[in-house]
């Protein structure tokens, strides 16, 4: 943790940890009120009763966390640094108090205060820390690393305003900053004297050294201060507790003075400004070259402050830093941390004097990388002049690295120049590019995908050539997600009937929930589950209600798609079937329709113009299909805005049927299907990502998969993709796409979707008009299975006692065994 610093602490001042009562706890709030907050309780307004509340669990977390770190150093134990550029932690009251178990004393402290403990969970900012996927497997692998006490930081960046804070404007997404450190933040410690230097730009002198060779010293022409911020992050049961270390960015000198007096006050301000911009948005606009050169700088500040940080811990406690690969488990989340290979080979060799061979060995021996995508975006490259300009040492460093790699190929008698070509680090087409995932993947002595099908992908395709020059170095780790937010936090009703079906342990272990497996076609289950559901339905109606003025009826099938806006996860294809359903009812009024609610929910990159274009779309069907009285409450659309942590825990333990529809092949793993499983819907997807696995493990006739697979995927592209003659085979799809084309859904712009439609004909790439059929017919058998209510929660059950598999504890078990050598702790 560093609390404040990193002592090693001795036995006897280890604190004694205590589990308050209800009346210990609220005596623990007024204090916090009326010393830390400044309020007395009768002008105390609820957002005050929530920082008092607030810090009352942060002292309980510190107290395990002070005994965490003096066990730890005590222990000489191997830690774990985990880098990523996302956390998406979500809210922290109610899940800090929960693995703490005092959500009831606390809860019943606060009653008898007048105070309603679920109002102040909601006052509660979500972090604005990640985007997605990424870094919500982030969160999920440090609260796992604490529930199984695996000594671990995370580090990232501590953005002032995040990804952005998402509005629906006349049916267009619109952005705007984030403001959850608005307020403060009272989960975080500043650490002011915890602050590191990092350079940018300048020029590399070589001097000479001993035995005739020469020294590489870097003088930067900028330096940015990063200084950390620090978060407990607490285990189930409150047994260990990790630090999730963030860095944020301060100009060396915040005003230039003279410019000040001289009367420039805005340039007085410009380094400042040009400094503190790293750490203010997430994922900043690339569209120009400033918008690259920040990301890179984002990137490199905070792997450099990171790793700064590591060493100087590891040579405080070791006094070798040639030892850190036993101590020290560095694991890079993803390509952006990807600069930490050259960074770490610049402090061993320039700043520590360490052989160059020697250096390499210790730099591969240390980190590890997950990749999380095969999409060629998303892997990233950087201009070779960027990287010459903005740091000039380490591109002389992965020069080096490239030429010694290659060196080794032509020695093993690999000399084709394709083959070169397409394992070097450098990209020499369409301009001279560094490749971060061949840096990273030489650079790491384990490389992990996400998903077995992913892991296979990548080693026939991303990383073909590399996986020859080094078999083995590609394994699998599935993604996981922690059961204590995303089931016994977010569902506390279908908690309640694990507990009185399986026992307690089913909170302690995972694998338990295979005891519903006997029990699943019981009816008295079946109505105990469906109560549970209806009423996270009645919660999630409301929302709905509160935030859309739509009204949804929580007896309908709540059919829900919520996750980033991008084609290749085709919100478009569920779009096309959406008004498919709306024709047919329309035109089959005597048909027995299932009633539907869809929702969507999910944020476009601002600069992703054909993504904003389906959100616009999905709110003008929505609109058209909710004002339609014809269509009897049949069908209702939802498309909630500003979708992250919070949001996700109110749809997923409302949801019956869980769309995972992305083209095969494209999806890494995927964990909002987990999520959606684990809670007991049933997914509708394809064989992508870890949907292969959980179809594997909940049964086949429990899931419903459609659509090509990832060779037929690949095939069909060889063979073109231009859609034209599926669309005129199929009446269905024909209706849905002229409808759209036409005008029907924009009468105030007709050819607003004229676009859309000609890239549907003409470039199906993400086969969505190839899949279109089979997805309707996949939908049909859906409404037949939903029909039959028996067969219906028989399959939700068994995909609840199937998912133990999926769960983040698992994966970190897998990580610490086999990647990074690290042992599972005992906790207090």
């Amino acid at each position: 943790m560093d609390a404040p610093a990193d002592p090693v602490t001795a036995p006897d001042l280890l604190p004694t940890l205590h589990t308050p009562d209800a009346a210990a706890l609220r005596a623990a709030v007024l204090d916090k009120l009326n010393y830390a907050v400044g309020k007395n309780p009768r002008v105390a307004n609820n957002r005050d009763w929530f920082v008092a509340t607030a810090l009352v669990t942060r002292d309980l977390m510190v107290e395990r966390w002070m005994a965490s770190t003096a066990r730890t150093y005590q222990e000489g134990r191997k830690r774990v640094y985990y880098l990523s550029l996302e956390f998406l932690v979500g809210r922290l009251l109610r899940d800090s108090l929960g693995n703490l178990g005092l959500v009831g004393p606390m809860r019943e402290a606060l009653s008898g205060l007048g105070v309603d403990f679920d109002r102040l969970r909601r006052l509660e900012p979500d972090a604005a820390l990640g985007n997605g996927g990424l870094g919500r497997l982030a969160a999920c692998y440090m609260e796992s690393m604490a529930s199984l006490a695996v000594p671990a930081h995370g580090y990232g960046i501590r953005y002032d305003h995040g990804l952005f804070r998402q509005a629906i404007k006349d049916g267009w997404q619109r952005e705007y900053p984030e403001d959850w450190l608005q307020f403060g933040n009272p989960w975080e410690f500043a650490r002011p004297e915890v602050t590191y230097q990092i350079g940018f730009g300048g020029n590399v002198d070589a001097i000479p050294a001993e035995g005739g060779k020469r020294r590489h010293v870097w003088r930067p022409q900028e330096t940015v201060e990063a200084v950390a911020y620090d978060t407990p992050v607490v285990g189930w049961r409150g047994a260990h507790v990790n630090t999730l270390r963030l860095w944020s960015a301060r100009a060396s000198d915040p005003l230039r003075l003279d410019a000040f007096n001289a009367g420039d006050y805005i340039g007085a301000l410009a380094d400042r400004v040009r400094a503190e911009s790293i750490s203010k948005v997430l994922y900043p606009s690339d569209e120009t070259p400033a918008g690259r050169e920040l990301r890179l700088r984002q990137e490199y500040f905070f792997t450099a402050a990171s790793l700064q940080d590591i060493v100087r811990r590891h040579v405080n406690q070791y006094g070798d830093v040639s030892t850190l690969p036993d101590k020290v488990a560095i694991q890079l989340n993803d390509t952006h941390p990807s600069i930490a290979v050259p960074e770490l080979l610049r402090i061993f060799v320039d700043l520590h004097g360490i052989e160059w061979s020697r250096a390499w060995e210790l730099t591969q021996a240390t980190i590890s990388y997950t990749n999380h995508t095969l999409l060629p975006e998303a892997v990233e490259s950087w201009p070779v002049p960027l990287m010459e300009r903005l740091l000039p040492r380490h591109m002389q460093i992965v020069y080096l690295i490239n030429a010694r790699h290659l060196d080794d190929r032509r020695v093993e008698g690999r000399d084709d120049p394709a083959f070169l070509s397409s394992v070097s680090i450098i990209d020499e087409h369409d301009g001279r590019r560094v490749r971060m995932g061949h840096l990273a993947f030489l650079g790491s002595h384990k490389v992990n995908g996400v998903s077995a099908l992913h892991s296979a992908l990548l080693e026939k395709t991303l990383f073909h050539d590399l996986s020859l020059v080094h078999p083995g170095r590609i394994v699998n780790k599935t993604n996981g997600v922690t059961f204590r937010r995303w089931l016994f936090d977010c569902n506390p009703g279908l908690t309640k009937i694990l507990v009185d079906a399986l026992g307690p342990k089913v909170l302690d272990d995972p694998d338990a929930l295979r005891g519903l497996v006997p029990l699943a076609g019981d009816s008295g289950l079946h109505d105990r589950l469906a109560a549970a559901r209806r009423a996270n339905k009645v919660a999630l109606e409301r929302q709905i209600a509160e935030d859309l003025n739509v009204q949804v009826d929580p007896d309908a099938m709540f059919d829900a798609q919520i996750k980033r806006i991008h084609e290749y996860k085709r919100q478009l294809l569920n779009i096309l079937e959406t008004v498919a359903r709306y024709n047919a009812i329309r035109a089959q009024p005597m048909k027995d329709f299932v009633p539907r609610v869809k929702i969507f929910a999910g944020k476009a990159a601002a600069s992703y113009h054909m993504a904003k274009l389906v959100i616009k779309l999905a709110g003008d069907v929505a609109r058209h299909v909710n004002d339609d009285p014809s269509v009897r409450g049949l069908l209702t659309v939802c498309f909630m805005p500003n979708y992250n942590v919070s949001l996700a825990e109110a749809i997923v333990p409302a949801s019956d049927l869980s769309e995972q529809i992305s083209t095969a092949g494209m999806e890494a793993s995927g964990t909002g299907n987990m999520k959606f499983a684990l809670n007991g819907a049933l997914t509708i997807g394809t064989l992508d990502g870890a949907n292969v696995e959980i179809g594997e493990r909940v049964g086949d006739d429990n899931v419903f998969i459609f659509g090509l697979k990832s060779d037929e995927v690949a095939k069909r592209r060889s063979l073109g993709i231009d859609a034209s003659e599926t669309i005129a085979a199929s009446h269905k799809l024909r209706e849905v796409v002229e409808a759209i084309g036409s005008g029907v859904f924009s009468p105030e712009e007709p050819d607003r979707y004229r676009g859309l439609v000609d890239a549907l004909t003409h470039h199906d790439y993400f086969m969505v008009c190839a899949d279109f059929d089979a997805y309707c017919a996949a939908q049909d058998a859906v409404d037949e299975r939903w029909r039959n209510k028996a067969q219906w929660w028989k399959s939700s059950a068994l995909n609840t006692a199937n998912m133990g598999f999926f769960s983040s504890d698992r994966a970190v078990r897998e990580y610490a065994s086999e990647i990074w050598g690290a042992k599972i702790g005992t906790g207090s």
